[in-house]
């Protein structure tokens, strides 16, 4: 995308609140439109900024993960990044599920929320890495390995070959760099891999190869 990301950061600590906007004030390349305390706060600044991305946390008066639902209900194509202290794996699932871009620990540096803003801009996904080991065992209860590793079976070389990128954490424009592909033609074979795999993001995707990756499933 052109022109600075616009960001609104719905925080109930004023002093976070403002170290975000500086230090991103700081980096370049964004502009921050509205900033709030609420999960009132957040729906009166979706639907009145209409900002590129909404950062908000999950404990604020109102709750996160209740502002996220009303929003993407009048705004499904808004952009919510969660930023926050819980690890909760129902936190983390319930906002994946809800339908947030990103979920972020609020121990990331300032360049490194940066660049998973910008990611998320484009249209990835982001879920912090320390959180992936615990959504992995979730996903090890509930979906047996042998039925997952059929699954796997079913993806194209090309497809594969792909995941193995994503699961390393590389971005589709990345991959695309990596096998000399246009960033659409990586697009179109993960929608591919999403069906095939029954999974509903490139998160799960990952999560999945990884719990198979000791297993010779691409046999």
């Amino acid at each position: 995308m052109t022109g600075a990301i616009r960001i609104a950061i719905v925080d109930d600590h004023p002093l976070f609140r403002e170290g975000v906007t500086r230090s991103l004030s700081e980096i370049g390349g964004f502009e921050v439109v509205g900033e709030g305390a609420t999960a009132q706060d957040a729906e009166r600044i979706a639907a009145a900024a209409q900002p590129d991305i909404l950062l908000l946390d999950i404990s604020m008066p109102g709750g996160g993960l209740a502002a996220v639902a009303a929003i993407l209900a009048s705004y499904p194509a808004q952009k919510i990044v969660m930023l926050t202290v819980s690890e909760a794996n129902a936190d983390v699932t319930g906002a994946l599920n809800a339908g947030v871009r990103g979920y972020v620990l609020k121990g990331v540096g300032s360049r490194t929320l940066a660049d998973i803003l910008r990611d998320v801009a484009a249209g990835e996904s982001y879920l912090s890495p320390t959180l992936s080991a615990r959504l992995l065992s979730d996903l090890q209860s509930a979906r047996p390995a042998d039925a997952a590793a059929d699954r796997l079976r079913q993806l194209t070389g090309r497809q594969k070959e792909i995941l193995r990128l994503v699961a390393e954490g590389l971005s589709n424009k990345e991959v695309a760099l990596r096998l000399a592909l246009q960033e659409k033609t990586v697009k179109h074979h993960m929608t591919g891999v999403l069906s095939k795999l029954n999974v509903r993001n490139r998160t799960e995707a990952a999560l999945m190869m990884r719990e198979l990756r000791d297993r010779d499933w691409d046999r």
